[in-house]
């Protein structure tokens, strides 16, 4: 228990870490617009291309905000940064929301240029990240205690 208490998080509000409660958001998001640009390819209802639009654009302000906490994590304790996963995990999910910053700026052309076939492309390689950069913060979590309390 003794290594689960020097793995703290930095980032803390009343001692539960900042960066597990933000990170739902904009996975939600990017799994919902990729859902979306596809109804939109299917469909080529507008309402759709919208969608995809908006749900990039709290992905990318809550990826943001994860990634902040997150990085104060990382940077906030040497321990953190010791652990396997913890490289692969930072690395993984900055490349997610960069390509999802691009996303969402090709997401403010017209419809059928902002989604396809750029759009759709984006969502798909932004999603398939994901699941591997969540599978290494699982690790960390899981395996390596980071962020648990004693």
């Amino acid at each position: 228990m003794q290594e689960a208490v020097r793995l703290r998080s930095t980032a803390q509000i009343a001692g539960r870490p900042i960066h597990p409660m933000l990170v739902p958001v904009p996975i939600a998001c990017f799994v919902g617009a990729l859902l979306t640009d596809i109804a939109y390819v299917v469909s080529a209802e507008i309402m759709w291309a919208d969608f995809s639009a908006w749900l990039l654009l709290v992905g990318v302000i809550f990826g943001v905000l994860a990634a902040v906490a997150g990085l104060t994590d990382f940077l906030g304790n040497r321990l953190v940064r010791a652990q396997t996963p913890a490289w692969p995990h930072l690395i993984g999910n900055g490349l997610a929301l960069i390509l999802a910053i691009v996303n969402a700026l090709i997401h403010t052309r017209d419809a059928w240029t902002s989604v396809w076939p750029t759009g759709l492309i984006l969502s798909v390689i932004t999603v398939l990240i994901l699941p591997i950069t969540g599978w290494l913060g699982w690790a960390m979590v899981y395996r390596h205690g980071v962020g648990v309390a004693p």
